[in-house]
């Protein structure tokens, strides 16, 4: 009953923000109420930030903790962040393995977690009185988690069958990690968030001990907490749990700079395909800078849907390609500019890579239409106030707004910024960054048939 009632109240809150979009075309982004603005923010004395955002709209309660941890912050071996984003499940001093999971799930609630290139995620979706289980939950596990040779083995064979089927033997998979570690040549963030397969083999409990005692301390985390619950009980509790955590006296942060890249630089990866892949990324700025508006409306005007540029001249016109996609992604450190066909069987990825620069350098010598630039400017609103759609979605932004920039950035900042895009920034981005000599291309093809 209370998951329906649960759906029911996330559909009337995705309809109210639909048609608040509305609103903002015929007048302004003050036309948004945005819940932001009354986050309450409190930072505890050991380091731990803790933001609550009280809405009694539904019944549920989003909890999300983000570690401020990623693949960047691996050196010696990757794939560490990744793995304890297993290993956090497995068990601790006062919970067997499983019993975090399943305590939540008896509960009708719903827990999950990800890792990124700079942030590890956990997160539980529960009605208000399990709150205060899932903050008990969530301080054991980073309190008394279980490390040990029999939870790495068991986890370490789970990630390597991960990586086997999601990249090894995936051409996709390849395309996107050999695209990547050509991009970067230097920083970190050119290898696999799941990590390279020989790092993961090789890691031990003391190595995982000592990355996770680093990082999983309370001044290295952010929690968002959104929903029906009392905020000053709530933080009482957390107080009395996460508030007796140790903070780490030093944070290591990876201290390595990409350096300019001064020519194109291509890779061609063998692998058993009907249809070649064709990849390509440039350099972009990192997340929050100026730019980076004029870069998502060029990223929807180029690859935003199938009625974009890349989709309809590869895809319909011309019908070389099965697919074509990408889009700027913003990174904390940096960014990149990624573009991605699948080729026709029939057709060859020297055709598709023709008409797939043509379309970049289209962008680069006209202006795009007011109506395209338009429908970009729109599509990307409508994800903006989507975003406020569930508790679970609010509590992810200002999560990650705090985690990266410190603040929280106001709706209103970020409508503003994409309506002030012009077709002249966007045709501006677009020459200053799909730059021939800053771009990295990829072939994923067959390999060539074996001669005697």
């Amino acid at each position: 009953m209370r998951s329906i009632l649960y759906r029911a109240m996330c559909r009337r809150r995705l309809w109210t923000a639909l048609v608040s979009i509305q609103l903002l075309v015929v007048s302004s982004a003050a036309a948004i109420e945005d819940p932001a603005e009354n986050v309450r923010i409190e930072t505890l004395e050991n380091g731990l930030v803790v933001l609550m955002l009280e809405d009694h709209t539904t019944p549920v309660v989003s909890f999300q903790m983000w570690a401020k941890v990623g693949s960047r912050d691996e050196s010696a071996y990757t794939g560490l962040a990744h793995l304890f984003e297993h290993m956090m499940f497995k068990g601790s001093k006062n919970l067997e393995p499983e019993a975090h999971a399943r305590l939540v799930n008896a509960r009708g609630g719903t827990l999950n977690a990800f890792t990124s290139r700079d942030f590890t995620v956990y997160f539980e979706d529960v009605t208000a009185e399990s709150l205060p289980l899932i903050i008990d939950l969530e301080f054991e596990r980073v309190a008394n988690l279980n490390i040990d040779e029999e939870t790495l083995a068991s986890e370490r064979k789970v990630v390597l069958e991960e990586r086997r089927m999601r990249t090894e033997d995936q051409p996709m998979g390849r395309a996107y990690e050999a695209l990547l570690a050509t991009v970067w040549q230097a920083h970190p963030y050119r290898w696999p968030v799941i990590g390279w397969r020989s790092d993961i083999e090789k890691a031990t409990v003391e190595v995982c001990r000592r990355f996770f005692d680093a990082y999983y301390s309370p001044n290295n985390l952010v929690i968002a907490i959104v929903g029906a619950f009392d905020a000053d009980e709530t933080m009482d509790h957390v107080r009395r749990t996460m508030g007796t955590l140790p903070p780490a006296s030093e944070i290591p942060r990876n201290p390595t700079e990409e350096p300019e890249q001064s020519g194109e630089r291509r890779a061609v990866v063998h692998f058993d395909v009907r249809g070649p892949i064709l990849a390509a990324g440039w350099h972009a700025p990192a997340t929050g800078h100026p730019d980076g508006s004029a870069l998502d409306v060029l990223s929807q005007v180029l690859s935003g849907g199938r009625s974009s540029r890349l989709y309809r001249s590869l895809v319909y016109d011309a019908r070389q390609a099965l697919s074509a996609d990408g889009g700027y992604w913003e990174l904390e450190d940096a960014g990149v500019f990624l573009a991605i066909a699948s080729v026709r069987p029939d057709s060859t990825i020297e055709r598709v890579e023709e008409l797939f620069f043509a379309e970049i350098d289209r962008l680069k010598e006209e202006p795009v239409s007011e109506e395209e630039l338009e429908k970009a400017k729109r599509q990307i609103e409508v994800a903006l106030v989507n975003g406020l759609s569930t508790n679970h979605a609010v509590a992810q932004r200002i999560a990650r707004d705090y985690a990266t920039f410190g603040r929280i950035r106001p709706l209103s900042e970020l409508l503003e910024q994409i309506q002030a895009v012009s077709a002249e920034d966007v045709q501006r981005v677009a020459r200053a960054y799909l730059r021939p000599e800053q771009r990295s291309v990829i072939h994923v093809v067959s390999p060539p048939e074996a001669t005697e």
